[in-house]
Parts: structure tokens; sequence; C-alpha cells
């Protein structure tokens, strides 16, 4: 209804701009260069349209929305005119090479501040490590003030400019962002805009009987709305609280909690929480975050009769926000994270929305071809649902701070043969050991004892096999456990996008068994593998005698090889049929630059038939260009258990 109004009046966006403008003038263009104003003035006007569209779908059918309007675009320009210079020197750099996080040059790493570094000084010292390692792209677990004891690994922000004190000051963010980024790495950090901690002021506030503040969130006073709610919801974490909603009996209201009860999600149909929030991500941009990964993106928006994820207004709210930072801060771009079906997944990924997304999707199929051997449940996903708008990119990661769930679509699984009930569960049985024959050490999350339901925490070590190797002494199971790990990742630095790494998995770190004699973590498997990085272990690396050591230089190779070859920058990827079900095959294309990328998820040789590699092709002697080793491949070509290889073909 929204939309097609708007249609109705197609010159109201400009006409809307041109009574703005003036005003927007006389309050700031004296406070800056005239030279940077017209630059900031070109951006407003080329990205009002966008967020005049999306604000008025929104907002429009409130008779205060041009107050709103008005209030938003100052608080943009507020922002800007407080962006340092350094900051809006990046904005020009980054509006000539808009492409420029699609480059074979990114390689990210993921991580907790405390469990890897202690402190943000403490980060800046470890610099030397990620250079070491190729990263371009850091990304930090939320560092922010946030309640002591529950808060869910850091995800309930107490405030959004405010440290954790334990880490340091919002300074030291920024310093450690300078750092970064005068040796070439980007930093990401999550912004977690769905919910707030009920310690945040606004939570706060609300408790103490502010009117205004209550607004901000989603409160009722008795349970006949949040049943009518619930009635077509899921349940996102049952083992935390049943529902959507808790009850607070300080203010004798029921309060929308969709993850943890501590969780107070926001309220976006109201403007006013609009506004204060993009002056919080706006202030995160101003500390030098490069990269913001949108946490819970499905839950934005709610919806009765629906199951409040993935609704159109949760686009527009991101829509928006992405219009607001192409003007106040185009260095910045967004990442989503959706763990939701695939095709709505992607939804996500436009230049207009989200320019990168996590890829859910991939994750679960990688762990899925390494517990049944074969790979075309693999192919048939990713011919159907790895192409996305040419000017984004995937994340593509083996694990992260999460769960692996498996989040893959039913229709392929039933197209690769299998009942995905069923299916499921045997992944998560074969995963956390029980399944005969099974490598892996991982533990179940959030499971459903009477269906059987859920998904899988561990380290990629200890879900690969070493651990169990370790305990049985087995270095034949060992070597198959670190092919698995280097075939994986392999497959996320190669396949297209850019490839993010657990820090720890670097050296195989293994499960942290004992993380629930801590009471704050009991009950959350997730501890499981999120055990503090292990420096004694990471003095290893260099050794390839040791675990660590085997790990770590064989990542390198694949760091290396991919950035040092074109054919992983932004470029064509082409699933193929390798004509072998356990062997996983794709084609990057970019202009004079092509390469066929091989992967065997068995632990026994397979082979490929000559003739049908020629078909694609290739010549009859090629260079694996992990190995180093001349392959001929006159009448079969013969891939080793979980052998990972790269292998140049002429265009």
């Amino acid at each position: 209804m929204q939309d097609r109004r708007l249609e109705e009046n197609p010159g109201r966006e400009q006409k809307t701009l041109e009574r703005l403008m003036p005003r927007l003038e006389a309050r700031f263009a004296d406070k800056t260069e005239p030279a940077q104003w017209e630059a900031y003035t070109r951006r407003v006007h080329q990205h009002f349209p966008a967020l005049f569209r999306r604000l008025y779908a929104l907002y429009g059918h409130q008779y205060d929305f041009f107050y709103h309007l008005e209030s938003i675009l100052n608080s943009a320009t507020q922002m800007w005119l407080e962006r340092s210079g350094a900051l809006k020197a990046l904005d020009a750099l980054r509006e000539a090479d808009p492409d420029w996080f699609q480059s074979n040059r990114m390689v990210g790493a993921m991580c907790y501040v405390p469990k890897f570094s202690g402190t943000l000084q403490e980060m800046r010292e470890r610099i030397s490590y990620f250079k070491e390692m190729g990263i371009t792209f850091l990304h930090l677990m939320p560092p922010f003030k946030v309640p002591l004891g529950d808060n869910d690994g850091g995800y309930a922000v107490s405030s959004y400019r405010e440290i954790d004190s334990d880490l340091g000051t919002m300074e030291d963010l920024a310093k450690l962002a300078d750092e970064l980024r005068l040796h070439g790495i980007s930093l990401c950090i999550d912004f977690v805009f769905n919910h707030t901690s009920d310690e945040h002021d606004w939570a706060r506030k609300a408790l103490a009987g502010n009117v205004e503040c209550q607004e901000f969130y989603r409160m009722y006073p008795d349970r006949r709305i949040p049943e009518r709610f619930e009635k077509t919801m899921p349940e996102i974490f049952p083992d935390e609280h049943p529902g959507a909603f808790t009850y607070r009996s300080r203010i004798g209201k029921w309060v929308w909690t969709t993850f943890h009860n501590y969780q107070w999600d926001l309220n976006y149909e109201n403007p006013a929480v609009f506004n204060h929030m993009l002056e919080e991500m706006l202030f995160l941009a101003n500390q030098g975050v490069e990269v913001l990964r949108l946490d819970a993106v499905a839950f934005l928006w709610k919806r009765e009769g629906t199951d409040c994820q993935n609704l159109p207004e949760a686009h527009w709210i991101i829509q928006a926000f992405n219009a607001i930072t192409r003007i106040a801060a185009p260095a910045m771009l967004f990442l989503s994270e959706a763990i939701v079906h695939p095709e709505e997944v992607r939804k996500y990924i436009s230049a207009e929305e989200c320019q990168l997304s996590y890829n859910p999707q991939l994750m679960a199929l990688l762990w899925n071809s390494l517990a049944t051997r074969e790979t075309k449940l693999l192919r048939i996903a990713m011919e159907r649902r790895f192409d996305i708008p040419h000017e984004c990119d995937w994340v593509n990661y083996v694990r992260c701070h999460d769960d692996i769930g498996w989040a893959f679509s039913n229709d392929d699984v039933d197209d690769a043969g299998f009942d995905p009930k069923a299916h499921r569960r045997f992944l998560t049985n074969f995963f956390t050991g029980k399944f005969q024959g099974s490598y892996s050490k991982g533990l179940p999350f959030q499971e459903d004892r009477h269906t059987g339901d859920a998904r899988v925490s561990g380290t990629c070590a200890s879900l690969c096999g070493i651990e169990r190797g370790l305990e049985d002494e087995d270095e034949r199971e060992i070597e198959l456990a670190i092919r698995r790990i280097l075939l994986i990742h392999g497959v996320i630095m190669t396949i297209g996008g850019i490839p993010l790494i657990y820090l720890g998995d670097e050296i195989a770190t293994l499960n942290d068994n004992d993380f629930d004699q801590d009471p704050a973590k009991r009950g959350d498997t997730r501890w499981l593998h999120r055990a503090e990085f292990d420096w004694s272990r990471a003095q290893q690396r260099n050794n390839l005698s040791t675990i660590p050591g085997r790990v770590h230089q064989g990542l390198l190779r694949l760091i290396q090889l991919r950035q040092q070859n074109l054919a992983f920058s932004r470029a064509e990827t082409e699933i193929v049929d390798t004509g072998n079900a356990a062997v996983f095959g794709y084609f990057r294309n970019n202009q004079d630059y092509s390469v066929l990328v091989l992967g065997n998820f068995s632990e026994l040789p397979q082979k490929l038939e000559g003739r049908h590699l020629r078909l694609l092709g290739l010549r009859k002697t090629v260079v694996d260009m992990v190995s180093g080793n001349f392959i001929t491949a006159l009448e079969e070509m013969t891939l080793e258990p979980y052998q990972f290889a790269v292998l140049s073909r002429p265009r």
C-alpha cells in the first residue's frame, strides 16, 4: 500500500529535498569547507530519493513523517561533520574504487578480543600476526559494554558508544582501527540493532516509567497481543524461555524478547528508534569501522499472523540505513547475518542493501559433504544459489563464534536423494560422535529431545577428527583430519567471496571441554569452541613436525595461492559436474585467468576420467598450484584422500 502511494507521487522525493536543502545548508554549511560541503550535498542529492522512498514506505502514514525525515537528515549531516579528515579521505578512495572488497587480496579473520589478545591495546600489538597470515579483514566480536554474567557472548549491548571496561575504551577502538588501516586491514564490528540489553540506558528509563523510552521497545500490558503473535512464531531459544515475551513486574508489562529475556527487541515502527540507531551506526563508522556486520537482520519487523522473520519492512530498514551510509560514511559496507532459508539469505544482498553476506549455506554444505563423502547436495545448492549481484560478495567460513546449523533448502536435500528431517538428524549425530564410524567430537546445541533436531558446537579441528585421532594415538587419522581442515578451507579461499577464518582454527585448536566449569557458560555448548587463544600453541606454527605447524603452513599456502592469482579476484564461479560424486569442482574465470578447482571429500582415492576433464578444457598435462605437482591425465586422474587441487586452464 505504502509503495503504491509513493508511485502515485513520483516527484515527491524531489520536491521534499528542494524544501529541505535550504534548511540543511543554513544549519550546517558554514561548519565545513565549501569543497567538502559540495561533495556531501552531491551525495545527498544522489541517495536521498532511495532514502525517502524507504522511509516513506515505513513511516509515511504517520502525521509527523516529515518532521522525522528532517531529523534523520540532520542527524546524518551532524555525524558526517564529526567524521575525521582521514575517514573522509577514505570515503573518497572507496567511492573511486567501489569494488575494493572484491580483491583476491581480501582474507578475513574473526575473534573475541578478550579471548585472542585480552585488550584492544594488546590487539594492536598482535597486528604482526595478522600480517604474517595475510589478513586484510578483521572481524571483532562485539566489544561493547554488556551486563555482567549473561550477555549472549557480547550480543546484549548496554551501550553502543562504550567499550567493555576490561577491553579498553572507545578511543582504543579508534586507535586500533587507524593502525589496522595503515597496515591494509579493514575493521569489521557487529551492529546489534535488533535489540539492546535490559541494562541499556533506554531500557533502564523504560523500567523507571519513562513513556518515551518504553515506546523504543515493544511492550504490552497483558498476554492478549503476545499470544496472538506467538500462534505463528517459532521459538528461537526454547531452552532459554518459551515464546518471545518476558514479563517485567516493575512496570507490569510483557516485553518482546526474541532471543533471551535480557535482550529487548527494538520497535522500528517508531521512527525515533530509526533515528537514534542511525546515530549509533554512524558513530561506529566515525571510529574507523569499515564493515558493519548487521546482526539478526531477519527479525527487525513484526507483524501479527506471520513468523515475524524476513518481512519486507526489515529490508526497507536496512536499505534506508544503507542510503544514509552512502551519504554520510560511504567507505563503510554492510555485512548481513541472516541464518535463514537460503532463498531468504539472498534477498538481503544488493548494492542498495548489504554488499556482503555471510554464507551459512556453504558452511553447512561443506560439513555435510565431509559426513556423507559425496558432493551432490553441495553441487545442486551452489548451482542454484551461489550466484549473487556482481557488485556484491559472500563472506565464506567453515565455522564462526556460533553453532553450525543445517541451513540448506529441503528442496535441495530432496533432489540429492535424502529425507530432510532424517538427514539433519544424521548430521547432528555424526558431528557429535553418536554415529558409528564418526571421527567428530562436537556437542549438540539447542537440542530438541523429542524430535532430535539440534545444531552442533565444536572447533574445526575437533569436528574434523584431530581430537579423536590424538585420543586414539592414530597418526593416519590425524593426517586425514588435517587434510579435511585444509580441504574445506581451500574451498572458502577459492570459490568466490571473502574467506573468513575463526582465529584458533589456523593452529588446530581443540575443544575447550572444561567450558561448563564456568556457571555463566554452563548449558551453552557454543563455549566449547570459544576457547582462549593458545599463544604457546601458536609458537608451533612454523614447526612442520607439529599438528599446529602442519595446519598453519597448509593454510598459509592456500592464502598465498589466493592472493597471488587473479582468478580469485572478483570473477565468475562456474560449478561443474566432475563425473565423480565424491569430488566437488568449479571453474574460476577472470578475463585471462582461469583455474579448475577440485576437492575430494572422501578418505579414499578418487579417479576422474581424463576424457571428461579434457572436455572441460584441461590439457593432458596441467599444474596443481596447491602441491606444485604436474598432473598427466591421459586416461584418468587420481585425487588422493581429501586432496584439494587448483589446476591451471588456458582460456
